[in-house]
């Protein structure tokens, strides 16, 4: 079967309060692509994944995500993009107030799903993939911090989007849950999702392959990775 492109943009460029961030950037990714996203701080790295999920709009050139038109995506409309789009951050982003079961519920209601033994099961199914199937129960506080990125990625699964955007999702995790949250993503990546992360962790690529791109001087290009 071949390889669906989930991701493709044709020289553009973005603004933050006047300054150009990126300009004239061109990216393809395809289903069952692992992709790294390296760069220095600062670089643009954060505006990339932002312009991605519809949160920085593109101020010129042509860019579509997972079959929709960045260029159209407004307040309004931005949730449909995210439907078919899950988001992983450094920091989890859960709400503290609820359990994870109810950290993934709040989400499938949010997106149109209604209470019943579908959008249980869907829990289930997504705590179960990422190994809390006997964590649904707890509240985010008393989890670790590996098992809290585990949640948020199953919170990323919960509508089964083709594309997954990383941000830093290791960056505040000890070395062994950092293996173990890389090799879940990695695990996505091989089921013709695409997983996008960016990352400061040079040596994640070695022991889990995938393309790697560096953001430079507003600029993305190719990294070799056998000169790091």
């Amino acid at each position: 079967m071949e390889a669906k492109t989930l991701v493709k943009l044709e020289s553009i460029t973005v603004q933050q309060a006047e300054h150009t961030v990126l300009k004239n950037i061109d990216l393809t990714i395809k289903s069952g692509e692992l992709v790294y996203l390296i760069g220095k701080t600062g670089s643009g790295k954060s505006t990339l994944l932002k312009a991605l999920y519809g949160d920085l709009h593109i101020d010129s050139g042509t860019a579509e995500v997972c079959g929709h038109d960045l260029s159209k995506i407004s307040r309004k409309n931005v949730h449909l993009l995210r439907r078919d789009l899950g988001i992983v951050f450094q920091d989890f982003a859960l709400l503290q107030d609820r359990t994870a079961e109810q950290n993934l519920a709040f989400v499938l209601l949010a997106t149109g799903w209604t209470k019943g033994t579908a959008m249980e099961n869907r829990i289930k199914f997504c705590l179960k993939s990422v190994g809390l199937e006997t964590k649904g129960y707890k509240m985010p506080h008393s989890l670790s911090g590996g098992e809290q990125q585990r949640l948020a990625i199953a919170r990323a699964l919960l509508n089964e989007p083709p594309f997954i955007i990383a941000d830093e999702p290791t960056g505040n995790l000890d070395p062994e849950t950092t293996d173990g949250i890389l090799n879940l993503l990695y695990d996505l990546a091989k089921q013709e999702r695409s997983v996008l992360m960016a990352t400061h962790d040079h040596q994640a690529w070695k022991k889990y392959p995938g393309r790697v791109i560096e953001c430079t001087e507003g600029k993305i290009v190719p990294f070799e990775t056998n000169a790091s």
